[in-house]
Parts: C-alpha cells; structure tokens; sequence
C-alpha cells in the first residue's frame, strides 16, 4: 500500500517562495513508469495540476505556472519538493501530491491527504 505525505510550512508571505515536500512510503519513487504529481485546489475551485516527476527524474510543469515551479527529488529519502517562487495571495490552496502512471490520461491511484497553504502577509 502505497502512503504520501506532503510537508511544509503552512504559511507564505507574497513574494516569497513556497517549498512543499512529499514523502513516499510502501512503494519507491524510482519504480518504472510511474509519475509524481502537485495538484493544489484554490477554495472554491477545482483541481489545477502544478507539475510532476518522472521515475526517471525528468519534469513537467503547467504552462500557466512554469516560470515560477520547480520540482526535485531525493531518491535516498524517497520525496520529491515543490519549490514555487514569487507566490501571491492566488496561489493559496491546499496542494496534493499524487501518483499516476500515465501522465497524459490521468487515472491518480494514490493522493496524500492535502496541505493547506496560505499565502499572506
């Protein structure tokens, strides 16, 4: 059974950069073919996919927030982490990591339970 759990700070003031990180248990964020995912949730608003990370490390961000996402990964503690710079009150939601094995279809198998991150001042 695989278990995530997403860790960080639960406030960020504007301008400053948020870091987020996912740690994986019962499964290896090395094994073939498998996606690690941001999503987040504004209130009052649907999913919005932030980006992923690849088994074999190669990422992929939303267009919308490319600029400003970066996503990394430490194999030795099984986590990847979130980094979005310049954050602004738009950016408060509660962000999920997520697994999925085809990145274009979708079709989650594994959520971690959601972080609330509000962005003020």
């Amino acid at each position: 059974q695989v278990q995530l759990q997403e860790s960080g700070p639960g406030l960020v003031k504007p301008s400053q950069t948020l870091s987020l990180t996912c740690t994986i248990s019962g499964g290896s964020i090395t094994t073939n073919l498998y996606y690690w995912n941001w999503i987040r949730q504004p209130p009052g608003k649907g999913l919005e996919w932030v980006g992923a990370i690849s088994y074999r490390g190669n990422t992929y961000y939303s267009p919308s927030l490319k600029s400003r996402t970066s996503i990394s990964r430490e194999t030795s503690k099984n986590q990847f982490t979130l980094h979005l710079t310049s954050v602004t009150p738009e950016d408060t939601a509660v962000y999920y990591c997520a697994r999925v094995l085809d990145l274009a279809r979708g079709g989650y198998d594994y959520w971690g339970q959601g972080t609330q991150v509000t962005v003020s001042t």
